[in-house]
């Protein structure tokens, strides 16, 4: 299973277009132009691919990439 690190910043560069260099941990969804929308999407896409439920959690576009890894870091090692 690839790293919730690499799982997150490879469905952002594939599904969403995102540069690359622009996935780092202190940069806020937003500024990747998720909006809530793209976070709902992205959201299933991690939970599908992952096979883990974030259906409980409270992520916003203020969340950072950092979070989102580690949200989802957590849920993978149950």
């Amino acid at each position: 299973m690839a790293s919730a690190t690499d799982a997150v910043s490879t469905l952002m560069v594939e599904k969403f277009g995102v540069d690359p260099a622009a996935v780092r941990p202190e940069i806020p969804l937003y500024e990747l132009r998720m909006d809530s929308l793209a976070l709902e999407e992205f959201r299933i896409l991690i939970e599908d691919q992952l096979e883990i439920d974030l259906e409980d959690a409270a992520l916003t576009t203020r969340n950072t990439v950092g979070e989102l890894v580690e949200l989802v870091r957590r849920r993978t090692l149950g």
